[in-house]
């Protein structure tokens, strides 16, 4: 582990290699299937059976995950209390934003917005994996490469809206296990959250070296804390494209801060 010094994040150091290129992914699941995305494709799969198999799900996360998720990574959540001093603001929905460092960190997220679901943009790739029923479960909506159908993805997301419902996204576009500093951001759901004037709320995961008992079963690994910030607004008052950028450099720089990261590496821009 690395150690925190002048009061900078405690960085850890878990012996991973990080890739070169900032938006790379990690890890890979072999592929299982070829998923055609096209104009037949349910990006809102609305049968029985699916509803049936998402609410036991979210029961799931709701009654397990939120129990084991302080026990396997310690997990703090801090500035909750935002939420209820925004109520307002928030109850016609809202976007989370987060930096994308662990494998149960969307169930994190989940923990902290307390019993919402969330829709997110999935990666196609992730939806070819032993994980692609999970991910559709809990809220995942593929991201269509032709882009004929892309109008489909958004009219998806245009029905959530009219329903209130909250979205997600991991703006660094793939996962870095413990990674610290915060990469570079696409602007996809920026786009989103301007179009539906959606309020945002970033989020960061950073970390805090494993004490007491956590000592004998975390090893390399360290606690996890989550910090909620201040909901941030599109400027209706700009050009959809200047706005759209201020939006991504304002949720950048505010998941720097709560990650109490002072000089960090990367740009707000990625791509």
């Amino acid at each position: 582990m690395k150690q925190k010094t002048d009061n900078a994040p405690y960085v850890p150091d878990i012996g991973l290699v990080y890739p070169s290129q900032p938006d790379a992914h990690m890890n890979l699941k072999p592929k299982e299937i070829d998923l055609v995305i096209d104009e037949n494709y349910p990006f809102l799969d609305k049968s029985f059976w699916f509803r049936f198999r998402s609410a036991m799900i979210y029961l799931g996360i709701f009654v397990l995950v939120f129990i084991l998720s302080p026990i396997r990574f310690g997990l703090k959540i801090e500035g909750r209390e935002k939420l209820k001093k925004h109520r307002a603001l928030l109850r016609n929905g809202a976007l989370t934003v987060a930096n994308h460092v662990l494998r149960w960190d969307f169930l994190c997220i989940l923990q902290a917005i307390r019993f919402r679901r969330l829709y997110f943009p999935a990666w196609k790739e992730n939806l070819s994996g032993s994980d692609r029923h999970l991910i559709r479960l809990v809220g995942g909506i593929p991201v269509p490469t032709d882009i004929h159908v892309i109008k489909y993805f958004n009219q998806a997301f245009d029905e959530l809206h009219k329903k209130k419902k909250w979205f997600h996204v991991f703006p660094e576009s793939s996962s870095w296990p413990y990674y610290q500093p915060i990469r570079p951001f696409k602007k996809g759901m920026f786009t989103i959250a301007y179009k539906y004037q959606l309020p945002i709320i970033p989020m960061a995961f950073s970390y805090r070296p494993a004490k007491g008992l956590y000592r004998l079963f975390k090893k390399n690994y360290p606690l996890i804390t989550l910090r909620m910030g201040e909901p941030i607004l599109p400027d209706l008052t700009l050009p959809r494209k200047d706005a759209v950028n201020l939006l991504r450099n304002q949720c950048h720089k505010a998941i720097v801060e709560l990650a109490g990261i002072r000089d960090n590496p990367w740009p707000s821009e990625g791509d």
